[in-house]
């Protein structure tokens, strides 16, 4: 399968998670508002999703992916699932601990991650409640990712692609069928987000079994292999985490405002989250495998590179500026009802537009990482995210008084640029990216593009399109888009070739698995 259809196929399944996450947001919403209650709510779910990407999604599968699959190609598999199986006890050994210590100092955590809620307060002590009952999601999502990560390095990807929208189902179901508001639905929902963590482990079970991938069981060995693993994971770890500092970090400042604010940020961030994973993740996805194999190979990356940065571009530019010009309309038709009133959608309207500023920063920032991991480098990074973490504290102390949530936003915004431009920089003098022509003339098209596009939605909206229904809200949309895949077409920033080369590029040796 070739880079462009993995694309496809993780990105189609990413999208199909966002629709299912947006359904289940807007529920959220209707029950929880965004006051004190949902705030307690997002802050416990940040706090196991902050460990799930440290000892699962990010720099622990940019290590094991490379490595697993050498020793697929090596000795038919055998070795591979053995390792897997290694790896799965080691995994599970350390989360019960670390789901136990959770648990246990689950006061404390809550404390240094909001610290701006009161003590006594009901933000604070629905908080620790809530975060008890998702922190066991902590052990079964980090296995499923394993798992997840075995199937990738296998070429399969649509089963763990698919995994996310489990999630969202089992949310919507709870709140369907309960009709909970308030505390109730808040409990109701953090239980059911460990519940998701089981189905969706047992759902990557599945896939992997029919698929004849089922690590093998193991008992935790320091095996040369797990040795490798450790060394490439550790500072992959802290890489990880000072990324996921940086988000965190808006939220610890969210914490020290107004009751709300961390609602308005979470809220803010699923819209935004819509381009980033459709488009930045899926991309990072199916670039791992593949230049993990063109450096063993000894092969250039640089078209492969140039030719997924257009495309990041190509996607990622438009969904900022529609995001930023129509952040308050489409927040306003999206969330407004139940408890989230007026004042509550033009404050995360306020957030959303200064977070797209970000997007195509962050969308060129999924594309650029694996030309470091490819190469088993997953300490550059390090140094890289420990900058854009600079970045965000010094940018968010400034922007808070001034701007209150807006400045909040806005230091994540500018934090993303630096960590992109940090990583492009470095790949660029280490010679993996080499921007050519048609890079050059058809990022500057897209660029125009994009202006054309933002020209024309400023100017609908002036004329009082303001998309304050849902109709208005599509229409202002729809000529959004048009106008910029027409300006696009005609700039030259749209090479059918040149993407048809990404598109049938061998990226992998198999085919994608039919989701279970």
């Amino acid at each position: 399968m070739s880079i462009g259809r993995a694309t496809a196929t993780v990105g189609g399944l990413t999208a199909l998670s966002r629709v299912a996450g947006f359904a289940r947001d807007l529920l959220i919403a209707a029950a929880l508002g965004a006051g004190p209650v949902a705030d307690a709510f997002f802050v416990s779910l940040k706090l196991a999703n902050l460990l799930r990407r440290l000892f699962a999604e990010g720099a622990f599968n940019a290590a094991f992916v490379p490595l697993y699959s050498r020793l697929g190609e090596g000795e038919g598999g055998t070795r591979a699932r053995r390792f897997a199986g290694e790896v799965m006890a080691a995994l599970t050994l350390a989360l019960l601990v670390v789901v136990l210590l959770g648990e246990l100092t689950m006061p404390w955590l809550v404390r240094l991650l909001a610290s701006g809620f009161p003590p006594q307060s009901l933000q604070y002590r629905l908080a620790v409640e809530l975060g008890r009952l998702t922190f066991p999601y902590l052990l079964f999502i980090s296995l499923a990712a394993l798992v997840g990560g075995v199937l990738q390095a296998g070429h399969r990807f649509a089963a763990a692609s698919f995994a996310p929208v489990l999630l969202n189902l089992v949310l919507i179901a709870i709140l369907l069928v309960s009709l909970a508001e308030g505390e109730a639905a808040a409990r109701l929902l953090a239980a059911g987000v460990t519940l998701a963590g089981l189905v969706q482990l047992a759902w990557v079970g599945l896939a992997a079994a029919r698929a004849g991938m089922v690590p093998l069981p193991a008992l935790p060995r320091l095996s040369p292999e797990m040795r490798r693993l450790l060394v490439l994971t550790a500072p992959g770890i802290l890489g990880i985490g000072i990324v996921q500092l940086n988000l965190l970090l808006g939220s610890w400042f969210a914490t020290h405002l107004a009751a709300g604010t961390v609602a308005y940020l979470f809220y803010a961030d699923r819209l935004v989250q819509l381009p980033l994973g459709i488009v930045g993740v899926a991309l990072g996805t199916a670039l791992l495998p593949t230049l993990s194999r063109a450096v063993r190979q000894g092969e250039a990356a640089h078209d492969v590179l140039n030719r997924a940065i257009e495309l990041a571009l190509l996607l990622g530019l438009p969904a900022a500026a529609g995001l930023f010009l129509l952040a308050e309309p489409i927040i306003t038709v999206l969330f407004q009802r139940g408890a989230f009133g007026p004042e509550a959608a033009r404050a995360t309207g306020q957030v959303l537009a200064g977070l797209a500023l970000g997007i195509p920063a962050h969308v060129l920032g999924k594309v650029l990482a694996p030309g470091f991991y490819a190469s088993e480098d997953t300490r550059t990074p390090v140094r890289i995210a420990a900058m854009a973490l600079v970045v965000n504290g010094a940018a968010a102390a400034l922007l808070i008084g001034p701007l209150a949530h807006v400045g909040v936003a806005l230091a994540i915004a500018l934090s993303s640029w630096a960590n992109a431009l940090g990583l492009a920089w470095l790949l660029w003098r280490k010679r993996v990216l080499v921007p050519d022509a048609g890079l050059r003339r058809r990022g500057g098209a897209i660029l125009a593009a994009a202006a054309a596009m933002a020209a024309v939605l400023a100017l609908g909206r002036s004329l009082g399109h303001t998309g304050a229904g849902p109709v208005a809200l599509a229409s202002l949309i729809a000529l959004g888009g048009g106008s910029f895949f027409l300006a696009a077409w005609a700039a030259g920033a749209i090479d059918a070739t040149a993407l048809r080369r990404l598109w049938v590029r061998p990226a992998l040796d198999g085919g994608v698995d039919p989701v279970p």
